[in-house]
């Protein structure tokens, strides 16, 4: 008799062969994971953000806003491919990314253009600061090619806070 698909998956459970300590892989999966879902919660921030943009800097605000989602969005593959890599599971669903979540939702109705610029500069620096807390982590573990990635990361955030900063800025 054949066995249903589903419990045939359950045969098998995902291993993936690192030479990082099961632990190291455990701390920095999660790690991962939590970062993996901020950049998802930023993600649809910053296009609710580009969706709702209105006022006399409407064009320039929305197009940033829609560089700056995209960017984002490219980061979640290789964030989830690199929690796989190194043996971790990675996020499976929309309610685990906002149980994992710490960039704040808006849902408000209604947000000026100078808010949602604040706003979104401020949650890009949390963003590095969490990042920079991650490299931490991967130096510890010896986690090189993580850390790498995070460099990188670090430096795009820090370059969307910066964007976000001098825009909004009344001149």
């Amino acid at each position: 008799m054949k066995k249903p698909i589903a419990e045939s998956h359950r045969a098998a459970p995902l291993h993936t062969p690192t030479d990082l300590k099961p632990a190291a892989t455990k701390e920095i999966s999660g790690a991962l994971n939590l970062l993996l879902a901020d950049y998802f919660a930023l993600y649809l921030k910053t296009k609710n953000f580009h969706w709702h943009m209105s006022g006399p800097h409407f064009r320039d605000y929305h197009l940033l806003l829609d560089d700056q989602g995209d960017q984002l969005f490219e980061t979640t593959d290789p964030l989830a491919e690199r929690v796989r890599k190194i043996g971790g599971n990675t996020l499976r669903s929309i309610g685990q990314i906002s149980k994992q979540q710490r960039v704040l939702d808006n849902d408000a109705e209604y947000v000026t253009p100078a808010d949602m610029l604040a706003e979104l500069a401020d949650d890009n620096l949390q963003l590095v600061s969490r990042l920079r807390e991650a490299h931490g982590l991967c130096d510890e573990h010896g986690d090189i090619a993580s850390a790498s990635l995070l460099e990188n990361w670090i430096d795009e955030a820090e370059r969307r806070a910066w964007f976000l900063f001098e825009s909004g800025r009344q001149g």
